[in-house]
């Protein structure tokens, strides 16, 4: 599996190295030793999440605070979606800044997204089926969430302007406005 760190420090995309043949294919898709490897720590997943989505919603950009602060490894195993993390580490050199990559069922690709990020994505599929990976559980307490096209950030939702969108998500804060990391 090949790991690409990604411009802003932390975040981190997995390749797997896929063998297939007439009868289908295999890759491995998780190697702790291989990702502690590449993130540089020890992390332990606690939850496995999956999600379904239809073509034009838009998850996000949600994170948890401390202290159940979340890292997520997620990927996609049926259609593909623009997945995007955005830094808010307020002592971050990048706070502020996001990157985004597709992920889709065909490319088999992982992104590590470490606790201190917001996260998103926006079906582009006809479907999708996402896959998360955390490190923290799930605390409602903790939750929080930025506007999906807070002007601050600028996100290129790949042409999406009329996403489909949760109650919650219509009504999250602009970063400005939001509780952020240290």
């Amino acid at each position: 599996m090949n790991a690409t760190p990604l411009d802003i420090s932390g975040l981190v995309l997995f390749e797997p190295k896929v063998f297939g043949d007439d009868r289908g294919f295999f890759f491995e898709s998780y190697n702790q030793r291989h990702f502690e490897d590449a993130i540089g720590r020890a992390v332990t997943f606690v939850q496995d999440n999956h999600s379904r989505s239809a073509q034009g919603v838009l998850r996000g950009l949600h994170y948890q605070l401390p202290p159940h602060a979340q890292g997520k490894l997620v990927r996609v195993v049926q259609g593909e979606v623009f997945d995007v993390a955005v830094d808010i580490r307020k002592s971050s050199p990048t706070f502020g800044q996001w990157t985004g990559v597709l992920l889709s069922a065909e490319n088999k690709r992982q992104f590590w997204i470490p606790e201190g990020f917001a996260h998103g994505f926006v079906t582009l599929s006809e479907t999708a089926e996402f896959l998360y990976k955390t490190t923290d559980y799930y605390a409602p307490d903790s939750e929080r969430s930025i506007l999906w096209n807070d002007p601050a950030l600028a996100i290129d939702w790949r042409g999406i302007e009329a996403p489909l969108l949760s109650g919650k998500d219509q009504k999250a804060p602009l970063l400005a406005a939001a509780e952020v990391f240290p």
